[in-house]
């Protein structure tokens, strides 16, 4: 066991948690209670991360227990009520732990996107502070902050790759709620917690697109970066282009540079295999189905 904790240590695994949750009402393809879009498997996977699927209806020891195996969790989009449900509730767990482990010196970082993105607003502010959109299916480019330059997320960009999310329609867009520039502007907790690294507009509201903390590793972007290489819907906003594609890579790598910044593992190696994605199998469910491949869960 010693020799696995220090290997692990030693070459800088990386082990990544994907939150699931409840599976989409009308999903025929459906089984268990709860799903994961592929993308964001492969999207880790592509940067270097080996993935563990956290699954929703676990006990609070079962999550402090994995969240002491992996080095940093990602809250995927999708489409769940993110005061109420079971996704949220998993999503609180480990945010509370993030927030404590990080004030003791054990970097834990946060990823979230769309729905991610709005799931941290409201566990920062107690409250949604959501306003509808429209955002249904656009691709925009950024409209980078001052802040952006300097902030940990895009610092490492080639400079190109930046010139190409603020000038090119690259990012995709493909919800209906925003936090608004006001509202955050509005909320004391928000303010004081995250950082504005870049803003849209759907014509009538800005609203914020990308955001980091001040003293947390925790990220969030409203737009969705592992579209481009990974799914296919045959929708405006989706966006196949080399830069687009080049952006999805470097936010992934971001992230995954960041959770090697602790050294939480799992206790063997057995206690890992068990943990890993490769025990189950993505469902294909068409190529023009808004996720491709969903793995399902019990």
């Amino acid at each position: 066991t010693s020799l696995y904790l220090f290997c692990n240590v030693i070459c800088h695994f990386s082990f990544l948690g994907v939150l699931a949750q409840e599976n989409l009402p009308e999903d025929q393809f459906a089984h268990g209670s709860s799903y994961i879009a592929a993308s964001y498997i492969k999207y880790l996977e592509g940067a270097g991360a080996r993935v563990v699927p956290i699954r929703i209806n676990r006990t609070e020891e079962e999550y402090t227990k994995i969240f002491y195996s992996v080095n940093g969790l990602l809250l995927p989009g999708g489409n769940v009520d993110i005061q109420t449900s079971q996704f949220t509730r998993a999503a609180k767990i480990f945010y509370d732990l993030a927030l404590k482990a990080n004030d003791a010196g054990d970097y834990f970082p946060i990823w979230g996107t769309c729905q991610g993105f709005q799931q941290l607003s409201v566990l920062t502010s107690n409250k949604n502070l959501l306003t509808l959109t429209d955002t249904k299916a656009v691709a925009l480019p950024l409209t980078l902050t001052p802040a952006a330059q300097s902030s940990r997320l895009f610092r490492s960009f080639p400079k190109d790759v930046l010139q190409s999310l603020a000038d090119e329609n690259i990012t995709s867009n493909f919800h209906s709620w925003s936090l608004s520039l006001q509202n955050y502007s509005r909320n004391a907790k928000l303010k004081r917690f995250y950082k504005v690294l870049s803003t849209n507009t759907d014509g009538k509201k800005e609203f914020i697109s990308t955001m980091e903390a001040y003293r947390y590793p925790f990220y969030a972007v409203q737009w969705h970066p592992e579209k481009s290489p990974f799914e296919w819907i045959d929708k405006p906003g989706m966006v196949h282009s080399i830069a687009a594609i080049r952006a999805c890579f470097y936010t992934a790598s971001f992230f995954v540079s960041e959770a090697m910044k602790n050294h939480h593992s799992f206790s063997n190696l057995v206690e890992e295999e068990r943990a890993l994605i490769y025990n189950f199998s993505p469902v294909f469910r068409g190529i023009h189905a808004v996720f491709v491949q969903n793995y399902y869960f019990d």
